[in-house]
Formats: structure tokens, sequence, C-alpha cells
């Protein structure tokens, strides 16, 4: 059996004594090269060995030490015994395979802690091109997939980066998700600190009544997105509103949720307020984003229907007693008088059997791609078991996405979003804040030993 062997990702390359006569040794390298990378047809199989593999299924580490990958989808998880002749062996030693991280809730479009600001002040083009910066950051860090929750734009800069990214112009992430988030007049998404001589485009889409409510879910739909993101409460890092409050009534909360269910497009529902949760699980919403009073009576509600819970309590930490955030102070009440509760109710949650999956709401470009991963060490903080918080990012994302049929474990015929991370997770839930290895759709993307950081654009291949 003959493998071409890749550690510590330098290649040994096949000899060129074969080689046709017209083709220089460089030349037929940098074509293998090419269609390695691009798996295009006749490509070689690729097969991953690590002494540890989190298969995003099981309770415990699989038996497995091999991912075998051909045409982008996985074709073996097992041992050596089942890397086929002729495959590339990527060699990692002490590490720990498992699938890639999804993450839930991002804002792609939101590069600056000021977001109310930041977005009056950039154009929607401007803010893509920074977005696609940011998302390929995530890539490099591990995160394959990404739903946006709307995000501080006019237009449909996201829904556009999806369509470059999935036509392959531009490497990315998998994405999904809302072109905006909706408010009410006064709610989270509008801008409530200028005067009203002033005529500006808030960073939500500020909608009320339901007869307005129904035409944007249609407009929504209409340029792409494909879930509907509703404020149902206030928010912690807006100006002007109170996370503690309902926004939408029960009439335009039904009328949302019965539109896009029309459509067959799924809602989430932006809601710290006990009342708006309990509103919105009841009204049928695929998730809440936050839940941050949620209560008891809805937990089980949530657990009974299938209901999706997005905490995202990192972002309350990273922004914790700075000077970032124009609600400043709102967050930091929270970080003093509710954070220790919070992680109490999701603990709760997990115990109930509410499907918690990771999500950030931090903004592409905003911090450290590595501290993406924090959310998973803030989830075993609360007292949830390293392997389920791992799965809350991998099986259970992919789940609330609707991409459980092909992504987010590591089983064959499963699309191969891979990722190594360093050691054992398990033992050490940091190891998610150092990826060595990032394969999607079975494009190795980052290698052992490479920067985190791209130096620029990342373009797909062109085929020689």
């Amino acid at each position: 059996m003959q493998h071409t062997t890749v550690k510590n990702g330098n290649a040994i390359q096949p000899a060129c004594a074969t080689r046709p006569r017209a083709l220089s040794c460089g030349t037929l390298i940098t074509l293998l090269f090419a269609l390695l990378q691009a798996g295009g047809a006749g490509a070689a199989p690729t097969a991953l060995v690590a002494d540890r593999v989190i298969d995003g299924r099981s309770d415990r580490l699989s038996q497995a030490t091999v991912v075998v990958v051909d045409g982008g989808r996985i074709i073996a998880v097992g041992g050596r015994s089942d890397i086929p002749p002729g495959a590339e062996v990527v060699e990692l030693g002490d590490a720990t395979l498992m699938p890639g991280m999804i993450n839930v809730h991002e804002h792609p479009l939101m590069f600056a802690s000021d977001y109310q600001n930041a977005h009056l002040a950039n154009s929607s083009a401007y803010k893509a091109l920074m977005a696609l910066a940011g998302l390929q950051k995530l890539l490099l860090a591990g995160w394959t997939g990404v739903r946006v929750m709307g995000d501080a734009d006019i237009y449909y800069a996201n829904q556009d980066l999806r369509r470059v990214i999935d036509s392959g112009v531009f490497v990315g992430p998998r994405m999904t998700g809302a072109g905006h988030y909706m408010s009410i007049t006064g709610g989270g998404g509008d801008i409530n600190y200028l005067s009203p001589e002033q005529a500006v485009h808030a960073d939500g889409l500020v909608v009320d009544g339901p007869e307005a409510i129904r035409k944007a879910v249609r407009t929504e739909i209409k340029y792409g997105a494909d879930w509907i993101k509703l404020l149902v409460t206030g928010a912690f890092e807006s100006v002007g509103d109170d996370p503690r409050n309902v926004a939408f009534s029960p009439e335009e909360l039904r009328a949302a949720v019965d539109e896009a269910n029309r459509h067959g497009v799924p809602v989430a529902a932006h809601a710290h307020a006990a009342a708006g949760i309990r509103q919105a699980v009841l009204e049928g919403v695929r998730s809440i984003e936050h839940g941050t009073y949620v209560d008891d009576d809805t937990l089980h509600e949530m657990a009974r229907r299938g209901t999706f819970m997005v905490p995202t309590v990192y972002l309350g930490d990273y922004y914790a007693e700075g000077d970032l955030l124009r609600a400043q102070a709102k967050n930091d009440d929270y970080i003093k008088h509710g954070r220790a509760a919070f992680l109490a109710t999701i603990l709760r949650a997990h115990k109930y059997g509410v499907k918690l999956a990771i999500g950030l709401d931090l903004g592409a470009g905003i911090a450290d791609p590595a501290l993406y991963a924090n959310e998973f060490a803030v989830f075993v903080e609360a007292g949830i078991p390293p392997m389920a918080a791992i799965q809350a990012g991998t099986r259970v994302a992919a789940e609330l996405l609707r991409w459980d049929d092909r992504l987010g474990t590591l089983e064959r015929g499963k699309l191969a979003d891979v990722i190594a991370v360093p050691g054992n997770p398990l033992a050490d839930i940091s190891a998610l804040q150092r990826v060595s290895l990032v394969m999607i759709g079975g494009k190795l993307i980052k290698r052992p030993g490479a920067s985190a950081t791209p130096a620029g654009i990342l373009t797909a291949p062109v085929n020689p």
C-alpha cells in the first residue's frame, strides 16, 4: 500500500521521473496541488490521522483514529487499515479530530463594537468586504458554519456573501441566516439616541403592526433570507430600550411566525424577558436567542416542543466593565447581578432536555477569532459536561440549522467539514482556541503550523 504522507504541513512529493516531457517538475507538482486543493476529479483521497476522534454523536471518544475523505465527503471513520492506496496521509499525532464548529448566532457586518454608529458611517459594500475578511478568519479558527442573525445593513450584503462563497468565488464558512433583525419603533433595532429632526436608517428593520410585519417577512425572503429574526424583547447592547420589556404584541408576533411558516422559513426570536420568551415559544419559533430571564415552566415547554436555545453568554463577558459599548451600563449591570443566575438557568435547561446550541453574537471582525471558542468554556463553567458542550457547537447546531443530514458529525457519507485541535479538549476545553487543521468540503484550508490569520482575502483555487 502506497501513501503520500504529510507531516507538519510538508508533503513528500512523488518523483518526477515519469512526468510528461512537455511539463517541468515544478509545473506538474503545481497542477497536482491545485487539483488536490480544488477537490477536482481524480484527486487522491485524504486520510487524517490523530490520537483521538470526537465524532459529535457519541458521549465518549471514538475508538477511531482515522478520518478518510474523498470527493468532499467522509468515506470512512476507523483505523489505519481503512486508508486506501494512494491516499494523502496527514499525521497529526497528539491531537483530536472533530466536526467543524458551527456558530449559530453571528453578525458578520458588525466590525466595530459601537455598531449602531458604525453602520451609519460605512457603506454596505465596505461592510461586506470587512465581513468577508472576518468570516475567513473564523474559518481558519475552525468555524466551518455560520448562521447570520440579521445585521446592521440597509441592504442584503450577507446574502450576497453567501452567494459568492457557495459559488466558489471566495473561500469561507457555510452560511445561512436572516437579512435583518426586525424591531418595533423604539426597540432594540431602532436608533433611540438621536433627535427627531434626524432622518437616519436604523440598524434593524423597523416594522409596526401585523400587516407591515407580513410584508417585511416576504421582502426578507424575496432577497434571499432563509431565516426570520425578531427582536421580541429589548436588548442589552442597544440604547433606549429595556431587555426586560416585551416589544412585539401577540398579534404582531403571530403574524410574523405565520407568514414565515407559510414560506417554510424558520423564525429565531431574540428574547430576554420571561414573558416574551414564553410568547415566542408558544407561537412556534425554532430558536430562542439569549433567553436570559426564562422561567422553568417555559424551559419545560421548550424541551417538550424541541425549541432550541442559544445563550450567547461570552458576549457579555467580552464587554464586561469596558468602555466599548454605547449601552455599557446595561451590560455591566448584567455581569454583576445576572450572569451567575443565567449560568444556573443554562444548566437547568440542559438537565430538562432543552437543545442548547453555541452562538457568539460578537461580530466577525471585532474580536480575535480564537476567543470565539470561549463560549464552549462558558458552557463547561455552567456545569455542562465538555462533550455536551462540544456537541452544542457541532451536532446540535447542525440540527438547529437543518444541516444534520449532511453536517455536524464525523460519519460516513457526511460532508467533510473537519477540524483538529491539540491534545484532548475534553480534558482542556481551551484546546478549541488552538485549531491546527481545518477542512471544509474535503478541501484542506489550514494545515499544522499555518498562521491563524490570512494575509488577505482567500480566493478559491483556479482549475488548471
